[in-house]
């Protein structure tokens, strides 16, 4: 299969030259070829009859002699006319006598003995030949003229031989041409490719020059118009993103203040609610659990606000990652089984960051699986290791398990606790780690929450590779 459009475009333009060039070269030669028998053979016919009628009848008796066949032999041949006379009473007299066993094609013999003029195209003695043959004065000897017609064969052969080679220089000729006009038209597709990679790659001010007045000129116009409102409206999104950034950083870090006012009152608050009549001691309660939540959110805003800025940076260090789950969980949901590979698993990363994407997945699954199995699972090979935080709760729906790692998302909106920045803060350490998370719901009900990070360093003790995705017994 050929492929793109500029090779299509050139095999094309040379097989509709060579095609042409072969049917005008085919068309021509056989017109000639036709044109040159015919002559002859009109000529031989011609010879032939004048012969018949006229030469061979006042040379020969009504009952001819074999040397008076003879003698019209001779005179044939004094004319440079190769013959073969036949009276039906012997052998043929042959002039010259190499023609002595000739074969003669018997629709042409059967043709002369019922009185008519035949022809036949065949070789005689290792050259080409015409045979025109008929009886002497319509009742004699039966007499058959050959031409040697080699030299007109010759001239068929250098005319194929001169279309052969004219053919093969004009495919020739072709193919420069056709490359030369292929890259030509194809050359504003080619400009429009390297500029629509410019773009791809986030340089909004590529262009195609427009070169011509043509349909491509008037393409290359509109792709640099489409190009020009793309950039445009990059330019207002990104002003909108950044305005919107800054809007939470600012309101992130003006709301820091006053909340953290709040949270001393409402430690205050905590401290003296057993001292508040019955009925309001339930709205205290409330109010310092919403302080707490206000904390949280603000807290988490002012993180989210720092990867916007591109201000976060990576501290990595060796990390032996067995030992860091024991610490998470003991700290964070004591009630999770643990289950870690026979040997230790330690790789360059950050620990501080993945102590905060292990402590928000547990959060979740705490959050959204309460008092169900809670399993975090460690598997490793060559290439990378995946830390998955298992759950037997309500799992999340098909329609919604793709965006729960989008900001402010909640897959339950009735719940009520959570901001919807866990996971999607999860994920941004994640990718700042170089890794990824991804979540499916389990067999049997569950969420699963996996991240996989790669590895960076060498593997303790160059454990096998395992199935990252294998839910095997562990430790």
């Amino acid at each position: 299969m050929i492929r793109g459009v500029r090779a299509r475009l050139t095999t094309t333009i040379v097989a509709l030259v060579v095609l042409t060039a072969g049917v005008l070269g085919i068309g021509s030669y056989l017109f000639v070829d036709s044109s040159l028998h015919r002559q002859a053979l009109e000529d031989a016919n011609q010879q032939a009859r004048f012969d018949l009628s006229v030469l061979a009848p006042s040379r020969l008796e009504p009952e001819p002699t074999h040397e008076k066949i003879l003698e019209l032999g001779s005179s044939f041949r004094f004319r440079n006319l190769d013959t073969i006379i036949d009276d039906g009473t012997g052998d043929p007299v042959t002039t010259p006598a190499s023609l002595a066993g000739t074969k003669l094609p018997a629709d042409v013999v059967r043709l002369v003995d019922q009185g008519q003029i035949a022809y036949a195209w065949l070789p005689i003695g290792g050259r080409p030949s015409l045979v025109v043959g008929g009886r002497s004065g319509g009742t004699g000897p039966a007499i058959y003229f050959i031409r040697n017609v080699t030299t007109l064969e010759a001239t068929l052969d250098q005319l194929r031989l001169a279309l052969g080679v004219g053919a093969l220089v004009l495919a020739l000729l072709a193919i420069v041409a056709a490359r030369f006009l292929a890259r030509s038209v194809l050359a504003p597709v080619e400009a429009a490719a390297r500029a629509a990679e410019r773009i791809e790659r986030g340089d909004l001010s590529a262009r195609v020059p427009v070169t011509s007045n043509d349909e491509f000129g008037t393409w290359a116009d509109r792709f640099n118009r489409m190009a020009e409102a793309l950039d445009d409206t990059i330019g207002r999104l990104e002003a909108a993103q950044d305005q919107n950034r800054r809007f939470v950083a600012d309101v992130s870090h003006e709301l820091r203040t006053p909340v953290s006012a709040l949270v001393a009152e409402a430690s205050i608050l905590r401290d003296h609610l057993d001292d508040l009549p019955q009925a309001a001691r339930r709205a205290g309660e409330l109010i310092v659990e919403d302080i707490a939540r206000l904390r949280t959110l603000v807290e988490e805003l002012m993180e989210l606000s720092r990867f916007d800025a591109e201000s976060e940076e990576v501290q990595s260090r060796p990390v032996d990652l067995g030992r860091l789950i024991g610490d998470v969980v003991a700290a964070r949901y004591r009630d999770a089984v643990v289950e870690l590979p026979d040997d230790r698993v330690v790789i360059e990363s950050d620990p501080r960051r993945l102590e905060r994407i292990l402590a928000n997945l547990l959060g979740n699954a705490r959050e959204h699986a309460p008092g169900a199995l809670v399993v975090v699972r460690l598997r490793a090979n060559a290439d990378q290791v995946a830390i998955t935080v298992a759950d037997r709760g309500p799992g999340v729906p098909a329609d919604r398990l793709g965006r729960i790692f989008d900001r402010f998302f909640m897959a339950d909106p009735s719940r009520r606790g959570g901001s919807g920045l866990g996971l999607a803060i999860a994920r941004e350490h994640a990718e700042l780690l170089g890794g990824r998370l991804r979540a499916r719901n389990r067999d049997g009900g569950g969420l699963a929450i996996e991240l996989i990070l790669p590895v960076t360093g060498s593997l303790h003790g160059g454990d096998a590779a395992e199935t990252l995705e294998t839910e095997g017994e562990g430790r």
